[in-house]
């Protein structure tokens, strides 16, 4: 069978000459391109010159074992997803096999081999290796599909949430039912960001992404901060929430905000499978060598078949009466993977459906951090004394230029607003602002466009660009970053998140 230039190429190892033609002859017939290396060495350079599909390894060559070379194959980020089968002239005994597979193998014969042999092994494979292809090429496009469905969700959600701050700022003391419905649209808006914000962190997670910044922290500030920012969920339930934290500091090496993400799911959970007027219970404390978090409810409790299960992704094993179901099932999920991360662990207990639920969460004690002086009084003189800046807003969603610049503009700032690239540059020639918010994706010229036209502007040397984006993941705040952007926020940008970025960059 003549091979096409489309068929498989099939990287034949062996620096045994009568061996290496015999396999590259059987590979041949069956319809394979073959190249050919006698050492350890040229096999290297040709996998990553070639790019074969599969390499065809023995396991004794002059130079590199043929161990060594398919660990350094799988090692490179170039040729590790290379399919390699090794082969031994010699029968290979149990140790040498899993020091094979060990090695990333991904499957091992030994010699004399059978043509039949040799092909269908090579065959099944390449099989395999396609499917492992669609898959990753699948799992892509999730993550493409998940970053634009969370910038066309977050666009909307800035103007909408920006415009209740607004109107809290003119009329602060608004009559209770009005200030009321601000809350919850507020309330619901932040939820809807958690929302897309879980489904990132579920992708994020699947491929290893997630990054702790790990640094002491003190569990109790972290717990109380979650509290108050359940309040309102719990208000809307019409539950009770008591919390029983410790009275000393307890330091866990964490981060921070993980860790609040840890211990909100798990008073969000609570609170919607308890019917309403139910009663929660948040403790703290110190168990051993570790940290303890326990949140106790008497909402629907789990079935005893479901328990095993619940914190699966997208498990949910029932919701209460009142309520359809819930959420996208991912928070406990990343409970339990962030609380994993963290070198912890999470149990949860229930005597039953109608008998509540307990899920405790275990985590590492550190040592205190060592003493720093207090920099606290200095750096809010600081943020108070923050002079008004000349400010460019450029957005082509007229509702979050519009949101943004007078949230900007009620700070003391002087704001102007363009839709378009080329506006922006205009507006920034004419103007010289200090301070640019760029929304990446502007249609036409794109943000990141605009950006480097203005770092080529002499006149703007001194100018800071602040990207806005429904992009929020590192590949994107590290593409703004090299683009020239000084910091990149994520829509919505809040006005809390508006003014710290000021601050940072002034």
């Amino acid at each position: 069978m003549t091979a096409r230039s489309e068929d498989p190429l099939i990287l034949n190892v062996d620096d045994t000459e009568a061996a290496r033609y015999a396999k590259s002859r059987i590979l041949q017939r069956a319809g394979f391109n073959v190249i050919e290396a006698a050492s350890g060495a040229e096999a290297l350079l040709r996998a990553a010159r070639d790019k074969p599909s599969l390499v065809l390894l023995d396991t004794k060559l002059p130079d590199i074992s043929g161990f060594d070379v398919c660990r350094q194959l799988k090692e490179d980020p170039h040729t590790a997803m290379v399919l390699v089968l090794q082969t031994s002239a010699s029968y290979l005994a149990t140790p040498d096999k899993v020091r094979a597979l060990d090695s990333g193998a991904d499957n091992y014969l030994f010699e004399p081999i059978e043509p039949e042999e040799l092909v269908a092994n090579v065959r099944a494979l390449l099989r395999l290796g396609r499917a492992e292809q669609e898959l990753r090429e699948v799992n892509q496009r999730k993550d493409e599909f998940l970053a634009i469905l969370a910038h066309e969700l977050r666009n909307p959600l800035g103007p909408i949430r920006n415009a209740v701050e607004l109107l809290r700022h003119f009329s602060p003391s608004a009559p209770p039912a009005e200030e009321k419905a601000r809350q919850m649209i507020i309330r619901q808006t932040d939820h809807m960001v958690r929302l897309v914000d879980d489904l990132l962190d579920v992708s994020r997670i699947s491929q290893g992404k997630i990054t702790l910044r790990l640094a002491p922290v003190e569990l109790g500030e972290i717990l109380r901060g979650v509290v108050e920012t359940a309040k309102s969920t719990v208000a809307a339930r019409r539950h009770t929430l008591t919390a029983q934290l410790p009275s000393q500091a307890v330091w866990v090496a964490g981060d921070g905000v993980r860790l609040a993400q840890i211990a909100g799911n798990l008073l969000n959970n609570a609170c919607k499978f308890t019917p309403p007027g139910g009663q929660i219970h948040l403790n703290a404390e110190t168990v051993g060598a570790q940290a303890l978090i326990r949140v106790r409810d008497n909402g629907i409790g789990i079935r005893p078949g479901d328990i095993h299960n619940i914190f699966n992704l997208f498990s949910q094993a029932t919701h209460a009466d009142d309520r359809v179901q819930d959420g996208l099932g991912i928070g406990l999920s990343l409970v339990k993977t962030l609380v994993d991360l963290h070198g912890g662990s999470i149990r949860v207990d229930s005597a039953g459906e109608g008998h509540g639920s307990v899920f405790e969460a275990r985590l590492p004690l550190c040592a205190a951090p060592a003493a720093e002086p207090d920099q606290a009084d200095e750096e809010r003189r600081r943020a108070a004394a923050q002079p008004a800046h000349r400010i460019l807003v450029v957005d082509d969603n007229l509702d979050a230029a519009e949101i943004v610049a007078s949230l900007l503009r009620y700070a003391g700032h002087e704001v102007t607003v363009a839709h378009t690239g080329g506006e922006a540059l205009d507006q920034a020639a004419a103007g010289v602002p200090d301070v640019v918010f760029l929304d990446i994706g502007l249609p036409g010229m794109s943000g990141i466009e605009v950006a480097a036209e203005m770092r080529r502007m002499p006149q703007l040397a001194a100018t800071r660009l602040v990207a806005l984006s429904g992009y929020g993941q590192a590949s994107d705040r590290s593409k703004s970053l090299a683009a020239g952007f000084d910091l990149h926020l994520t829509k919505p940008a809040t006005f809390e998140a508006l003014s710290d970025a000021l601050r940072a960059i002034r």
